[in-house]
């Protein structure tokens, strides 16, 4: 685990993403002081996280972009799927990035100059993006590229798994 650490009220997370991700041997991209972007390597395919610091606000920002085009016309299906989807959330939501046409998952949490294991928080959210990602990948790809109605491409996980194989 990491050591117990005060935030300094100059603090900014971005610097601690950079560093979680440095550890991880994860290549990444400073696009100024309040900003970062790293690629991750997927299950499925790649994802771009994107994390972004409002100083004002004391709020870091994560947004996960699946690499997954839409070819539908019907953007009901879209909506109707990310309401399916959040609906079994307990962190963060599935958006759709109208302008890159692609699914993301999003989070925002607030950081005050008393926060403790800020590192360790940021890490359990990049995992749980990622997690999540993964998790509703093939659910996004069949809606999205093959216009399979949400409920049906959600089925499959809705099944209770019992035992082993």
């Amino acid at each position: 685990m990491f050591p117990a650490q005060k935030l300094a009220f100059d603090y900014n997370p971005i610097d601690t993403v950079e560093n979680i991700f440095g550890r991880r041997s994860f290549e990444l991209e400073r696009r100024g002081a309040d900003e970062v972007v790293v690629e991750v390597q997927g299950k499925w395919n790649n994802m771009l996280l994107f994390f972004a610091w409002e100083r004002n606000m004391h709020c870091l920002h994560l947004s996960c972009l699946m690499d997954i085009k839409s070819a539908i016309e019907d953007r009901s299906k879209i909506f109707e799927l990310l309401a399916l989807a959040n609906e079994e959330l307990w962190v963060g939501h599935f958006s759709y990035w109208t302008e890159q046409n692609m699914p993301v998952f999003k989070h925002s949490v607030i950081i005050n100059d008393e926060e403790e294991m800020f590192e360790s928080k940021i890490s359990q959210i990049i995992d749980i993006a990622i997690k999540e990602c993964e998790r509703m990948y093939p659910v996004f790809n069949v809606v999205l590229t093959k216009g399979m109605p949400p409920k049906q491409a959600l089925y499959p996980m809705m099944l209770e798994t019992v035992g082993q194989a």
